[in-house]
């Protein structure tokens, strides 16, 4: 007799669990980097988009190619190499001095995420019904997001600890990086057939993905366009008063909601369909980008943050899934790689731009983007109702 569970496949447990251990250790970081960029190595605030955007934009460049290698050959290889490149990556970024050898360090672990993404997310699905895709991506998302509750609240401990120090902390975070590569070799693979398209045309499959998934992608990689690092967020609230320690429980807050609420999202996503729920969840960003650039209140600030989080909850896990339901099992990896891929140059847009206005407090960039926003949301909406 099927259960109503068959979709929690043992890769799907595993690959989560990786993914919470590799989480914890970025996020013990990322909220802490830019207050130790800005205020610990004087860089200022463009620097702080510039170093996420330049990142997400390497791992663009990976993700673009593994998707096809991901559909050509074995998936586990380049899944453990990219979680592989993200631990090396927090090695340089705890051994640097300068924002320079940041970036470095960045850029190498951002690299290995788009290595690992495309493929990961295929074998995520492998074996698993269409129907519930939402929900392996959204517990997927859910497990990923606990790793950013725990990471940042292991980095406050530590900060209060190491007497406010946030340099030793840096290698703090190589632990849960370097173990979970070992989890990967858990991981199973079905040998596939070999191939029948030459190796010069490895990319064909991705000119012969269909014109649907190509207007997906497009919305979805302008939206990105508006929707600059999450970084450039923290670094608003450390301008309208929040402490250090108080931008990393808000970090932590806003993680709660989005692992909270990813998984309901994956299953309303099922039975309501991909694009409706992702239309809720630019709603919710347009809320949170406007009222991040109008507050200086911190009670506000702490309630737009929750926001915030059920628009990561309602589009991350969820765009993936909308992606994975527009292609065939044969182009898995090779649609998910270009759709992250060109996302993530979308991220190196939109890190750039928002660095360069910035200013004092970030208001034009978050006001901005918190109106386009609200625009892309009607048109989904719009869309989503007419289907």
């Amino acid at each position: 007799m099927r259960t109503r569970r068959t979709w929690l496949t043992r890769n799907v447990r595993l690959l989560s669990a990786v993914s919470f251990l590799q989480d914890a250790a970025s996020e013990l970081l990322y909220p802490l980097l830019p207050i130790y960029l800005t205020s610990v190595l004087g860089a200022p605030a463009a620097v702080v988009g510039a170093v996420e955007g330049v990142a997400e934009g390497a791992a663009s460049l990976t993700k673009l190619a593994s998707g096809p290698l991901g559909d050509r050959f074995a998936r586990r290889p380049l899944i453990a190499t990219g979680y592989g490149m993200a631990a090396l990556g927090k090695v340089i970024v705890a051994a640097a001095g300068t924002w320079p050898g940041v970036l470095a360090g960045r850029v190498t672990d951002r690299l290995g995420k788009g290595v690992r993404g495309a493929p990961r997310d295929a074998l995520l699905v492998a074996d698993v019904d269409a129907a519930a895709t939402g929900r392996v991506f959204g517990f997927h998302r859910a497990m990923d997001t606990l790793g950013a509750v725990v990471g940042p609240l292991l980095g406050l401990a530590g900060y209060e600890l190491l007497d406010h120090q946030i340099a030793p902390l840096l290698w703090v975070a190589v632990v849960p990086a370097v173990l979970s590569v070992g989890l990967v070799f858990l991981v199973r693979e079905h040998t596939r057939p070999a191939p029948t398209v030459p190796r010069a045309s490895m990319f064909a499959r991705v000119r012969d993905l269909p014109r649907r998934y190509w207007r997906v992608t497009a919305l979805l990689v302008a939206f990105g366009v508006i929707n600059f690092p999450d970084a450039l967020l923290l670094l608003r609230l450390n301008e309208i008063g929040f402490s250090i320690v108080e931008v990393i429980l808000a970090y932590v807050g806003y993680n709660v909601v989005y692992a909270v609420a990813s998984y309901p999202a994956g299953i309303l996503a099922d039975r309501v369909g991909k694009r409706a729920v992702f239309a809720i969840g630019l709603a919710f960003f347009a809320i949170g980008y406007t009222g991040l650039g109008l507050t200086t209140d911190t009670l506000a600030a702490w309630l737009l943050i929750g926001v915030y989080g059920l628009f990561t909850a309602c589009t991350d896990g969820v765009g993936k899934a909308w992606i994975s339901s527009l292609v065939g099992s044969d182009v898995q990896a090779s649609a998910q790689g270009v759709f992250q891929g060109a996302s993530g140059f979308a991220v190196l847009v939109a890190g750039v731009w928002a660095g360069l206005l910035w200013g004092a407090d970030g208001t034009v960039p978050l006001l901005i983007s918190g109106m386009a926003g609200a625009g892309f949301a009607i048109a989904v909406a719009v869309v989503a109702v007419r289907r």
